[in-house]
């Protein structure tokens, strides 16, 4: 138990440390496209990672380090809800709209791409 948490912890570390310069690298011209990037990229490979622990190419810990920790660092619904929020707040509801839009049409999108992807190149089904 202890050896999962501590891979849920380096994985989590790691993740967030990405988020934070993918948010200083990321050009914020007032639209939060930095979280949108980290929860797309992350979408995407967390399907990924789904696959990989369903065919057993990784185990039960790199699927904590990976996904749990990892890519559960790396996105963020919290972000997202308080830059929801703040774009409402400052009058950009379309914005907000658009944003939130394209967060629950892409996300599970790319999920679903990671994961059939990771089908294809592992030969399941």
């Amino acid at each position: 138990m202890f050896q999962q948490v501590l891979m849920v912890a380096l994985g989590g570390g790691i993740g967030a440390a990405l988020r934070y310069l993918t948010s200083e690298w990321v050009s914020n011209d007032g639209f939060p496209w930095a979280t949108l990037c980290v929860n797309l990229v992350g979408s995407f490979l967390m399907g990924a990672v789904a696959i990989g622990l369903a065919e057993q190419v990784i185990s039960k810990d790199m699927a904590l380090l990976l996904g749990t920790g990892l890519l559960g660092g790396l996105t963020t619904m919290s972000a997202f809800s308080i830059e929801t929020i703040q774009l409402i707040e400052d009058q950009q509801t379309g914005l907000a709209a658009g944003y939130v839009g394209l967060t629950m049409l892409l996300c599970p999108l790319l999920a679903l791409l990671g994961w059939k992807l990771s089908e294809t190149i592992l030969g399941s089904t």
